[in-house]
């Protein structure tokens, strides 16, 4: 087995050289060929100067410096998108994954599956933090239609003949997740240790989960859309059981309560119109996105062996 190690690092000049170290051991007894790719997403520390002494220090590091800060699945993409082995692992650049982990992904990945998800037996977190991350998670694997995977990360081992169903995929929002399972419904996970940050905090934080929450929803699934179909029938036969309460009120009392109920009927109506236009228009943003042809990335500067 031959196996190539993709590492999208952000803010990652501490914890780098330690992570390439510790790669080194592991590797050679996993792999007979390996690489490790090292994909700077615009940090602005000094990453990208210590990712060029690791690539001439170690001949099985290759460095890729964006040209600016695309986002960590964008990074990852390109990663994915230039390595050379038949089996491709993803992981962070903060230590949390251990590569002494790789070992129980590639062994599962060997019982036949195409996608193996590395997931921490603690959740690292706190609660709130958690529930809204295993929510996102819940989310993801409904729109990939993988129902029986919850356990979604970024430590992951997949094969690389995966990327011929996204090969042609050009659009600055994506969730590899999702573009992994437009290939394959052989996913499973295995249960790692997580080692607690070493350096700094999340970038994802409660805002940035709900975000890519809704980008998910928006982006790959029309779920949104339906909802908002059913929210305007719902209110359609709200509205012909006003009209009808009004017509018998008025035969039978002769008078109904005037401003108050047009008031809160308006207001009804009013906030399912908002909500529906709102789904629509997220909708429209992200056809622009994808017709605006801006690029998942753009290769700055490369390190190590020649890209091909």
């Amino acid at each position: 087995m031959n196996c190539s190690v993709v590492i999208p690092v952000y803010k990652g000049q501490e914890t780098l050289p330690g992570l390439i170290e510790r790669l080194g051991r592991v590797l050679p007894g996993l792999a007979e060929a390996y690489e490790v790719l090292l994909v700077n997403d615009g940090s602005p520390d000094g990453s990208w100067e210590v990712i060029r002494r690791l690539s001439q220090d170690h001949p099985w590091v290759r460095g890729i410096n964006l040209l600016r800060n695309y986002g960590q699945h964008n990074a990852t993409l390109c990663g994915v998108r230039a390595a050379r082995y038949e089996v491709i692992v993803t992981m962070d650049d903060d230590l949390q994954h251990p590569p002494e982990e790789l070992p129980h992904l590639l062994a599962k990945l060997e019982e036949g599956y195409d996608v193996v998800y590395g997931i921490p037996r603690r959740q690292p977190h706190n609660w709130w933090r958690n529930g809204f991350s295993t929510f996102t998670k819940a989310v993801l694997s409904s729109v990939m239609g993988i129902r029986t995977v919850r356990d979604i990360g970024s430590f992951r081992a997949f094969r690389a003949h995966l990327r011929q169903a996204f090969e042609n995929f050009d659009s600055p929002e994506l969730i590899l997740d999702v573009l992994l399972s437009w290939g394959t419904t052989r996913f499973a996970s295995v249960p790692v240790e997580q080692a607690p940050r070493s350096n700094g905090a999340s970038n994802y934080n409660l805002r940035k989960l709900a975000q890519m929450a809704f980008m998910v929803l928006t982006g790959f699934s029309t779920a949104p859309l339906r909802l908002a179909s059913i929210i305007g029938f719902v209110f359609t036969l709200l509205g012909v059981a006003a009209f009808l309460y009004v017509v018998i009120v008025y035969f039978t009392a002769g008078s109904i309560p005037g401003f108050p109920f047009l008031a809160s009927l308006i207001s009804l109506f009013s906030g399912a119109q908002l909500f529906a236009l709102g789904i629509i228009g997220e909708y429209l943003a992200r056809i622009f996105d994808r017709t605006a042809a801006r690029p998942c990335y753009a290769i700055g500067e490369t390190t190590g062996e020649r890209l091909e």
